[in-house]
């Protein structure tokens, strides 16, 4: 008698070679070919146009802000966006599922809407900044506006990373640890944080990716003023408007490459915190 051999599981996706070529095809129309052009137009430059372009003192200034402003605002959405992704999973309580529904409204909201909204709430006469102004605290119109506008829209990337980790946490080494005599403290700081950290570096990384290159939501409660709270991505559009399309693609280069070096970096150190995590 001839044994009838299994058959092998069908494919819902065509072979490898296939899919690996749509794959390829695909990031290089979305992704590869508008990046090469942004170089390949830069290239056009001489070094000098290209120096002069990029460092002048208001375009520098730019720089510091978005990055600056990125980096903090991405900073602290890993802390406020941690307890908000931890409330929403361990604790019940009512209305629930509207504030979870909360969370992703920066990414339903035009980025102009908020932009206005937000300049409307925290301006001098708005209904949160006439508060902070009896303390001197000004946030529309000036550098502390811009990270405002860009923690809220990054809050979303740490809260809907974080979150089915700790779903998925195993509770029960946290009783573990509990049974024998780990504090509170100790238990979050040696057994759930380190489980939550590559997710947390994660979420870094998209709120700061998606922040350096905002631009509608923080024009509007920036104020723009020339070496206080202009951001870079307002002098691309400048320069795009004035048909200096060479001076827009070589500033554009320059935020890629210090995007692309601060994300290979966060990256770098995920990886190590997950092999060490593996290591325990």
């Amino acid at each position: 008698m001839h044994t009838l051999k299994p058959r092998a599981p069908g494919r819902v996706i065509p072979g490898f070679g296939l899919s690996l070529g749509f794959t390829i095809f695909y990031l290089a129309l979305i992704v590869l070919i508008p990046l090469s052009a942004v170089f390949l137009k830069t290239f056009t430059m001489s070094w000098d146009a290209f120096w002069t372009a990029v460092s002048s003192d208001r375009v520098v200034a730019s720089y510091k802000l978005s990055f600056g402003a990125s980096l903090l605002a991405a900073a602290l959405n890993v802390v406020f966006g941690g307890i908000v992704a931890w409330v929403l999973v361990r604790y019940k309580f009512p209305g629930k599922r509207f504030v979870d529904a909360l969370v992703d409204l920066p990414f339903a909201l035009p980025t102009a809407v908020a932009g206005i909204t937000l300049t409307a709430l925290y301006s001098n006469n708005g209904w949160i900044g006439k508060y902070l102004e009896t303390f001197g605290i000004k946030v529309a119109f000036t550098p502390l506006g811009v990270v405002v506008a860009l923690t809220f829209i990054g809050l979303p990337f740490v809260v809907r990373t974080v979150q089915p980790v700790l779903e998925e946490a195993e509770r029960e080494l946290e009783e573990a640890a509990a049974s024998l005599g780990a504090s509170p403290l100790q238990t979050f700081f040696r057994v759930i944080l380190p489980s939550i950290v590559p997710a947390l570096l994660t979420g870094f990384a998209l709120a700061f990716a998606r922040a350096t290159g905002e631009y509608g939501s923080v024009i509007f409660i920036a104020g723009n003023l020339p070496m206080v709270s202009e951001i870079t991505p307002l002098f691309i559009i400048t320069k795009l408007e004035q048909y200096d399309y060479a001076g827009a693609t070589a500033i554009a280069v320059v935020m890629l490459i210090v995007s692309f070096i601060l994300l290979l970096t966060i990256n770098l150190l995920q990886a190590w915190t997950r092999r060490r995590a593996g290591k325990k």
